[in-house]
C-alpha cells in the first residue's frame, strides 16, 4: 500500500531444521509485521511458531545451531547475518518460559539489565525499569530475588525486561501463561498502551504475539497468521477474516478459539443460526439472546464419579520459602477417584501446596499423607509408585537424552523386563504423538510438546494419584482436549487427579470439585458449580467467571440457562 510505514519485520518462506530433526519446523512461514500492529501467530503445537520467534532476534542460528531456509529482515536487516546484541535493540522477546532469561539477584537489577548493556544513563535505566514494573504490577518487590516469585510473577518480570529495552517490536511468546485472570488483564491493559495512544490512534511500537488464551487477546489482535500442523503459512488477514471467516479450518486444525467461538460452532451444529460469528462473551450473548435458535433440550447432566476413601491427607501444612510463610496451617482431604482443581491468583501457594503433596518439596511443619503413608518420610522409588507429578516448567523434571529413555526411566526404575518397558513406552510415546520424536534430546522439543513428554513421564508408572501443575500450557487445542479427556478416563478408572490451573474453563469443564487458596491458606472448598456460583468470592480471590459463563449469564433460552461446559450445550462435540 502507498505510503504505508517499512515492516519492522518481514519473514519470507522460513524453513527451520534443528540438528537431528527430520523436518523443517516451520516449514515455509510468511509474514509482516509493521508499526503499530498487533499480530497474533496461531497454529498446532509443534508447528513452529517458538522457533519462528527465536529467528526474529538473532537467536537462530546464532545462539541455537539450525538449517535455516528462507529470509528473516528485522528493520532491514538479515538476522542470519547481523549479530544478537544489534537485533536486541529492535527486538524485545518475552519466552515461554520465564526462568530462560532471569539472571540477576534482585527484580530492579532484573530490569535494568538490558537497558544498562545498552549503555543508556543511569537516571534514564531507572526511569524505564520503573515505569516497567509499575505497568506490570512488581515496582513494590523491586528489592525481591526473582527467585522468590510465583511462576505467574516471574512472567510479569520477564514482560518489565522486555518494555524496559524500548525495542520497537515486542514479541510475546506465552506471555499470560502463568498468570491468574486478574494477572492477564492487567498484562494486555499494559499491552493495549504499549501499542496504542489514549485517544486510540497507533504508536510506532509493535507486538508478535504467540498466545493460546484468544478470550484475552481477541480485543488487541489487528491480524491473524496462522500455521498448519507443517508450519506453513494458511492464513494472514484481519480478525474478522482468519477468526471468523475462517473459525472452521481453523478448529479442525487443532488450534485454539474463543471459548465463545467454540459454544457458536457447537450450537450452529444443533441449528443455530450466527449472521457473523462472536469472539466475545458479549458478543455469544447478544447473539443467543436474539432467539438465534431452536428450542432444544440441554444435554443430559452426567453424574459424577463416586469419591472412595481420602487417599491425599493433609493436616496443618505450614510452608516457608525464604523468610515467607506462603503456606499457613492447610487442611485438605482428596478422596479416591476425585479431579479436583486447586486454583488462585498467582503467589497464593499453589505450586507449593501441591508439591509438598507430591513430595517435591519436604514438610517442615504438618503431615501429608498419601495411600496412608507420610510422604516426609516415604524414599522417591516408593513415593513415584503412590503419586505421580508434573511440574509447571516441564524441563525441571527431565533427566534423558533421549524422549524414549524419557518415558522409560520409571518403568526401569522398577525393574521391569526391557520388553515390557519398551512396550509400555511406545504406547505412552504414540498416545502422546511423540513416536516419530523418540529419538529426540527432550530438550529440543516444542513447548507443547515438552509438555506431553512430562506428562507421560507421570503416567507410565500408573500411580494412582496424578498431580498436574498447569497441565494445558504450551498445548494446541486438539492436544489439550486430547489430554484432558484422558485424564478423565484415568479418573473414570479410579485415578485421583489433581490439577493446578489459573484456566477457569478448564475446571469448570472438567474439575468436580475446586480448592481455591488466597494467601497461603483455603479460601473455599466445595464441589465446582457451587464456587463458581460466587462471583465475590472469585473476585475477591483474583479469579474470574470462566468465559462460556460470562456469556450465558441472564440467558433465558432454556437450552442454555444454566450451561457452565461447553459438554452443557446441545450440538454435539464440535
Amino acid at each position: 500500500m502507498s505510503g504505508a510505514p517499512a515492516p519492522l519485520a518481514r519473514v519470507r518462506n522460513l524453513g527451520v531444521r534443528h540438528d537431528d530433526a527430520l523436518a523443517a519446523t516451520p516449514a515455509d512461514a510468511s509474514l509482516e509485521i509493521r508499526p503499530g500492529e498487533v499480530v497474533l501467530l496461531l497454529g498446532p503445537s509443534g508447528s513452529g511458531k517458538s522457533t519462528l520467534a527465536l529467528t526474529l532476534n538473532g537467536l537462530i542460528p546464532h545462539a541455537v545451531p539450525a538449517e535455516v531456509t528462507g529470509t528473516v529482515e528485522i528493520a532491514g536487516l538479515d538476522t542470519r547475518t547481523t549479530p544478537v546484541s544489534v537485533l536486541s535493540t529492535h527486538v524485545g522477546m518475552v519466552f515461554q518460559d520465564p526462568d530462560a532469561q532471569l539472571v540477576t539477584g534482585t527484580v530492579l537489577d532484573e530490569v535494568a539489565f538490558g537497558p544498562e548493556n545498552l549503555r543508556l544513563p543511569v537516571a534514564e535505566v531507572l526511569a524505564r525499569s520503573e515505569a516497567a514494573l509499575r505497568q506490570v504490577g512488581l515496582w513494590e518487590r523491586r528489592a525481591e530475588n526473582p527467585d522468590r516469585l510465583s511462576g505467574g510473577g516471574r512472567q510479569r518480570l520477564a514482560i518489565a525486561c522486555a518494555l524496559a529495552m524500548g525495542s520497537p517490536l515486542l514479541v510475546l511468546d506465552e506471555p499470560t501463561a502463568n498468570l491468574d485472570p486478574a494477572g492477564i488483564e492487567d498484562v494486555y491493559l499494559a499491552l493495549h498502551d504499549l501499542v496504542r495512544h489514549p485517544d486510540g490512534t497507533t504508536r510506532d511500537r509493535a507486538i508478535l504475539l504467540i498466545e493460546h488464551n484468544l478470550d484475552a487477546a481477541v480485543a488487541l489482535t489487528d491480524r491473524v497468521v496462522a500455521l498448519d500442523a507443517e508450519g506453513r503459512t494458511v492464513a494472514d488477514g484481519s480478525v474478522d477474516e482468519v477468526l471468523r471467516g475462517r473459525a472452521e479450518e481453523l478448529h479442525a486444525m487443532g488450534v485454539w478459539l474463543p471459548i465463545s467461538t467454540l459454544a457458536a460452532l457447537r450450537l450452529r451444529r444443533a441449528g443455530w443460526v450466527f449472521e457473523r460469528l462472536p469472539l466475545t462473551p458479549d458478543e455469544l450473548r447478544a447473539a443467543v439472546s436474539a432467539g438465534a435458535g431452536p428450542v432444544t433440550a440441554p444435554p443430559a447432566a452426567v453424574a459424577p464419579a463416586p469419591v472412595g476413601e481420602p487417599i491425599v491427607d493433609v493436616r496443618g501444612l505450614t510452608l516457608r520459602r525464604g523468610r515467607h510463610d506462603v503456606l499457613h496451617g492447610v487442611d485438605l482431604t482428596v478422596g479416591a477417584g476425585e479431579f479436583v482443581a486447586v486454583v488462585g491468583a498467582n503467589g497464593a501457594g499453589k505450586t507449593s501446596l501441591v508439591q509438598a503433596i507430591a513430595g517435591v518439596v519436604p514438610v517442615p511443619r504438618g503431615t501429608v499423607r498419601v495411600g496412608g503413608v507420610d510422604v516426609a518420610r516415604t524414599d522417591a522409588r516408593a513415593l513415584s509408585r503412590r503419586i505421580g507429578f508434573v511440574f509447571q516448567n516441564p524441563e525441571h523434571q527431565f533427566i534423558a537424552h533421549t524422549v524414549f529413555d524419557e518415558i522409560a526411566h520409571g518403568l526401569r526404575r522398577q525393574k521391569l523386563p526391557e520388553e515390557e518397558v519398551r512396550t509400555r513406552t511406545t504406547e505412552v510415546l504414540r498416545r502422546f504423538g511423540l513416536e516419530d520424536k523418540s529419538g529426540q534430546h527432550p530438550f529440543l522439543l516444542s513447548g507443547g510438546q515438552k509438555r506431553r513428554l512430562s506428562v507421560g513421564t507421570a503416567l507410565v508408572a500408573g500411580a494412582p494419584v496424578l498431580v498436574l501443575d498447569e497441565p494445558t500450557f504450551g498445548q494446541d487445542r486438539a492436544r489439550a482436549e486430547e489430554l484432558l479427556r484422558l485424564l478423565r478416563d484415568l479418573q473414570d478408572a479410579g485415578t485421583t487427579i489433581i490439577v493446578v490451573t489459573h484456566d477457569m474453563q478448564l475446571v469448570t469443564e472438567y474439575a468436580t470439585r475446586t480448592v481455591v487458596l488466597l494467601d497461603g491458606r483455603v479460601r473455599a472448598d466445595a464441589a465446582t458449580a457451587e464456587v463458581f456460583a460466587d462471583e465475590a468470592l472469585l473476585r475477591s480471590a483474583g479469579l474470574r467467571l470462566p468465559p462460556l459463563r460470562e456469556a450465558l449469564r441472564g440467558v433465558a433460552h432454556p437450552a442454555l440457562a444454566g450451561a457452565v461446559r461447553l459438554a452443557d450445550l446441545p450440538g454435539g462435540a464440535a
